[in-house]
């Protein structure tokens, strides 16, 4: 499924569209790496797992966007492809998976946008008609 970009007058929007609540994180993961390289030249050779854990699907997607800003900060990486499950608990839902690139190496990867933060502004995780949408705007 497809990603696409939200208009903000000083950040940008992010929005992933798939069948799945895992589907529509994932979009919107590869949204935001694609504001920082370009996706085609980013290959899934290293795999870094994450897992995250909050009380609502929204407050989940924003830190499963902060956990993946985390691990390019700390790892050096540039990520392209998500694999990754959300699973019901106790009081709330927890993502879990791996995070697939490589690390940043300006002479192959064209550097982008730097994101600084996902926020919390125009967040939502809702389905519409059978297809999930998960959304927010990254600070850039």
């Amino acid at each position: 499924m497809p990603y696409e970009f939200i208009p903000h007058p000083s950040d940008m929007g992010v929005r992933g569209i798939g069948a799945t609540p895992e589907e529509a994180f994932a979009e919107a993961a590869r949204a935001m790496f694609s504001l920082m390289a370009d996706l085609e030249t980013i290959e899934p050779k290293e795999s870094v797992p994450f897992e995250v854990e909050a009380d609502t699907l929204e407050d989940l997607f924003v830190r499963f966007l902060a956990e993946l800003l985390f691990l390019r900060d700390t790892q050096g990486m540039l990520f392209s492809r998500f694999l990754l499950r959300i699973d019901k608990v106790d009081q709330g839902y927890r993502v879990a998976g791996q995070a697939l690139g490589e690390r940043f190496d300006p002479q192959k990867h064209k550097a982008g946008i730097d994101v600084k933060a996902a926020t919390y502004n125009w967040v939502k995780v809702e389905e519409q008609n059978g297809t999930w949408i998960a959304q927010g705007v990254v600070d850039v």
